[in-house]
């Protein structure tokens, strides 16, 4: 009698080792790989003008950087006339949404406007959401639990427009759900300029923008260097320079 019991019990233990195992192949199934970026930033349908874009950004990198996968609900921080707002929304895909934040400064200039109200037309945009809100307050009440936040190449520009920014992060840290990233990138200031030159060169320190999203609550987690520029000097404006502007790109994560 003891030893059948001993037998069974065995056996559970061995069905049950077997189950675990068979549960945990199947989530690893389920678990998609990441989307091949490259293949969509080469989409045959993309315009001539944002090919050009593409090779200085290297979005095929920071979408990767950025980790969008499909489904995914984003932020895009001041979305300007629709370049990474596009290319997110191509990577969420129908499951997914973008919202694209402009500021009363951005939605009041007609070109811009303009050419995102363009941009929209594509088929692909039909899962972004305008937003025309202040960047202290950048989507409404019901929006929250986001994945991701991008704010590319205009952080500086929240400094001479007289944005709190503190408010700003604090209201993106919100807006995220747990575990979710705010990806920042900007053109790069020269060491001790801090946030000086952010209207004359269109530059600001890098280490200023890590103090003030950290001082918001998020954990810096990663830097990419794929933009960087050594032989930039830094010190004209970024729409002037001889030479590939000297950009950094910080990843941040809500704790």
């Amino acid at each position: 009698m003891t030893r059948a019991l001993h037998a069974g019990s065995r056996t559970g233990r061995v069905l049950a080792w077997l189950v675990a195992m068979l549960l945990a192949g199947c989530a690893a199934l389920q678990e998609e790989p990441p989307p091949k970026y490259l293949w969509i930033v080469h989409d045959r349908d993309r315009s001539d003008a944002d090919r050009v874009i593409d090779l200085r950004r290297k979005p095929e990198k920071l979408l990767e950087f950025c980790d969008v996968r499909p489904g995914m609900r984003v932020l895009d921080l001041s979305a300007g006339r629709g370049y990474n707002t596009e290319l997110l929304a191509r990577v969420v895909g129908p499951t997914g949404v973008v919202y694209a934040q402009h500021s009363r400064f951005s939605s009041g200039n007609k070109a811009v406007r303009s050419a995102f109200e363009e941009r929209l037309k594509k088929p692909v945009m039909k899962r972004v959401v305008y937003l025309a809100r202040d960047f202290e307050d950048p989507v409404p009440p019901e929006v929250g639990g986001l994945d991701l936040v991008t704010f590319n190449f205009n952080y500086h520009d929240t400094v001479w427009m007289g944005v709190d920014r503190a408010k700003m992060n604090r209201a993106v840290f919100k807006a995220l759900k747990k575990g979710g990233v705010y990806v920042i990138v900007d053109h790069s200031g020269r060491p001790g300029t801090g946030a000086s030159e952010t209207r004359s060169l269109h530059r600001i320190e890098e280490s200023v923008v890590r103090r003030e999203v950290e001082a918001a609550g998020f954990k810096l987690v990663g830097v990419a260097d794929f933009l960087r520029n050594p032989n930039d000097p830094r010190d004209v404006p970024v729409s002037t320079s001889q030479v590939p502007n000297d950009e950094f790109i910080l990843r941040f994560v809500k704790p």
